[in-house]
């Protein structure tokens, strides 16, 4: 069973331009991962601290293999200094 996930960043308003950078980093080296099939971050036009994050996994396998990657670490350690605030929605796609 797929696994998608919409994740959602709020930017601190000194961290914009540092957070734009760490999650733009993570899109090319996911895309390549076994397992992923759709891996999108896009930072909202109106509202410039807001990021989202869509991903969808094969399975849990998948998931767990990027959480395991270096550039998922590189992300991890160094991003909540520029987050005001991180949240997580499971989805369901429909058809």
């Amino acid at each position: 069973m797929t696994i998608t996930k919409r994740v959602t960043f709020i930017a601190k308003p000194d961290g914009i331009e540092k957070m734009k950078e760490l999650l733009s980093a993570m899109v090319v080296p996911s895309k390549a991962e076994d397992g992923c099939l759709f891996y999108e971050i896009v930072q909202y036009k109106e509202k410039p601290e807001k990021f989202m994050a869509v991903e969808t996994w094969r399975d849990e396998a998948a998931l767990d293999g990027h959480k395991a990657s270096a550039h998922y670490a590189t992300y991890k350690s160094s991003f909540e200094p520029y987050c005001l605030e991180k949240y997580t929605d499971e989805l369901e796609v429909l058809g």
